[in-house]
């Protein structure tokens, strides 16, 4: 059965391309350089959501920075784009990709129909097990001392050409399994920029510890956050203090790190509650509380209703 599935699933991309690649000479000619395009997929029952935006001149990223989105940003005109990350002033050179954390504040203020940003949040990408480097907290988000630029050559604009092209026909083909296949195109996208970046080097050379502490912070909560529920014990792993973890991630202007391991609780939490037919008892216990109640006041501080109430919602 597993076979079988997968077996369909790697067909149906390959129609994908196969059909892409007929039409991408026509879209990358004179269709894509003017025509803005939007699309969105979300999962709502785990407050996931996956934007890609196409020459489009009016994002909203004061609402994209509230979201907490990630970004791959790609300039794929022939001038530069200036972009501002955090109040400094980048200038994204023609074919270039820039990609941005949760914890940015990205703002453009002209030229954006320029772009195609790939935007998405935790809830759509991080709740699922990916390879270290291209998770959440992989190299070309956390990875570097700096903002990751990448430069394309023609064979990797090529090969993103196409990627754009099957990502535009699968976000018009809407199906119970259009999730599924836009979650594994923007693992390809992830994988494909994460070896631009190694190959490109710099990646290893971490000047700003604050943000390695960040990233490995991110991702021991991902690791243990059905064991270890206060911030000492994260602190204690990465030895700081938690008053010093706490500084580190106030300088960053991000959430506190309580607020990230609660958020990482709540979000498999909900995923819990949708798609299996545990019970209230049985999650909490999954989620390493030995209390039902303690898991319950935190899930309904957290979404302002109790679990069994978010569950009959669905």
């Amino acid at each position: 059965m597993i076979f079988n599935v997968l077996h369909i699933t790697i067909l149906t991309v390959f129609c994908l391309v196969m059909k892409s690649s007929i039409r991408i000479l026509l879209i990358f000619g004179a269709e894509l350089q003017h025509t803005p395009m939007v699309f969105e997929n979300s999962n709502m029952n785990l407050g996931g959501k996956l934007i890609l935006t196409v020459n489009e001149p009016c994002i909203d990223w004061e609402q994209s920075n509230q979201d907490h989105l990630i970004h791959i940003i790609w300039n794929h005109s022939n001038a530069d784009v200036e972009i501002d990350i955090d109040g400094i002033s980048i200038v994204l050179p023609p074919q270039c990709l820039i990609t941005t954390t949760y914890y940015h504040h990205v703002f453009v203020p002209g030229n954006q129909e320029r772009l195609i940003v790939f935007s998405f949040n935790r809830a759509y990408y991080c709740v699922y097990d990916h390879d270290h480097e291209v998770s959440c907290n992989g190299i070309i988000f956390f990875g570097a001392q700096k903002l990751v630029v990448i430069k394309l050559d023609a064979s990797f604009k090529r090969k993103l050409e196409l990627l754009l092209q099957v990502f535009i026909d699968e976000f018009e083909y809407e199906d119970n399994v259009q999730g599924e296949m836009l979650l594994m195109l923007l693992k390809r996208l992830i994988i494909i920029c994460t070896r631009l970046a190694k190959a490109a080097g710099g990646l290893d050379d971490l000047i700003l510890e604050n943000v390695e502490i960040i990233r490995q912070f991110n991702f021991l909560v991902d690791m243990h956050y059905k064991e270890k529920k206060s911030v000492k014990e994260y602190a204690d792993l990465l030895f700081k203090s938690p008053k010093t973890l706490a500084n580190i991630f106030a300088k960053s202007g991000s959430k506190t790190p309580l607020q990230i391991i609660h958020e990482r609780i709540i979000l498999e939490a909900r995923r819990l509650l949708t798609y299996t037919d545990k019970n209230i008892n049985e999650i909490a216990y999954e989620l390493g509380y030995k209390d039902t109640a303690t898991f319950s006041k935190l899930f309904k501080k957290r979404m302002l209703e109790t679990p069994q109430s978010f569950r009959e919602k669905r």
